[in-house]
C-alpha cells in the first residue's frame, strides 16, 4: 500500500510538471540574450557626380536584445523581439574599396512574427517556423571626414541618411525547457529589405541589406 502511495505522489508530482512546462493558449513567457545582425549587403553605385562603380559594404553588429511571447493557441504565438537598435560602420566598396569607414548607421527593427510551435504543449522541446514584417527605422547616419573628401572635397561635411522600410520577415527556430519555469531559445530570422542612403550632396545609392539576425535567449515563461 505504502508503494502504491509513493508512486501515485511520482506520477502527480510528473504530472504537475509536465503542466507547469505547457506552453498553452493564454500563456506569456519573456526572454533575454543577444542577437547578432548580420548582412547580405548587395550594392547599387553612388549617383553621379562620383567616380563610376562607387559602392558601400556594411559591418554586422551583435547588441543585447530580448522578447515577449503570448500563445493565441497551443501551436500559435505571437512573437515581439524588444532592443535598442544596432549601429552599423559603413565601409568603401567598389571603386572606393580598402578607403575604410566612411559613415554609420543605427537601426531600430520593430517586428511582430506569428510562430506554428510544433509538437505538444507539454513537449520538453518545441521547434517552430515564424512569419512576420519588420518596420526597420534608420536614426542617427553620420558620414565621416573621408566621405566629405570623396563626395565634396574642401566643402561643408557631407550628411547621410537612409530610408526606413516595411520588409517581410521569416524565422525558425527551438524552445528547449530547462525546468517548468526557465527555457532557452535559439532562432534565425531573415529580413528582405532594401533602402536608399542620400547625402547632403544630392547624391544617392541604393542598398540591399537583407539582415540575418541570430538570436540565443534565456526566457521565464509566467
Amino acid at each position: 500500500m505504502k508503494t502504491l502511495h509513493l508512486s501515485l505522489v511520482a506520477l502527480v508530482a510528473a504530472s504537475g510538471c509536465g503542466l507547469a512546462m505547457a506552453q498553452k493558449a493564454g500563456s506569456f513567457s519573456a526572454s533575454i540574450g543577444a542577437t547578432q545582425i548580420s548582412l547580405s549587403v548587395g550594392s547599387g553605385s553612388l549617383s553621379a557626380p562620383s567616380l563610376p562603380g562607387t559602392k558601400v559594404d556594411i559591418n554586422s553588429n551583435s547588441q543585447l536584445t530580448g522578447a515577449v511571447n503570448y500563445m493565441v493557441t497551443d501551436n500559435i504565438a505571437v512573437h515581439v523581439p524588444i532592443g535598442f537598435g544596432f549601429k552599423h560602420d559603413i565601409n568603401g566598396a567598389g571603386a572606393i574599396a580598402g578607403v575604410g569607414k566612411i559613415a554609420d548607421t543605427k537601426a531600430l527593427p520593430i517586428t511582430v512574427v506569428g510562430q506554428y510551435r510544433f509538437m505538444d504543449a507539454n513537449a520538453a522541446f518545441r521547434p517552430y517556423i515564424g512569419a512576420g514584417a519588420s518596420y526597420v527605422k534608420f536614426y542617427s547616419s553620420n558620414g565621416t571626414g573621408l566621405l566629405t573628401a570623396i563626395t565634396n572635397p574642401g566643402g561643408t561635411g557631407t550628411g547621410v541618411s537612409f530610408q526606413s522600410k516595411l520588409a517581410p520577415t521569416i524565422q525558425v527556430g527551438g524552445i528547449f525547457n530547462i525546468n517548468p519555469k526557465w527555457y532557452v531559445e535559439a532562432a534565425y530570422s531573415k529580413t528582405f529589405l532594401s533602402t536608399r542612403g542620400s547625402l547632403s550632396t544630392g547624391q544617392t545609392i541604393d542598398v540591399k541589406l537583407d539582415p540575418n539576425a541570430y538570436s540565443f535567449q534565456i526566457g521565464y515563461k509566467f
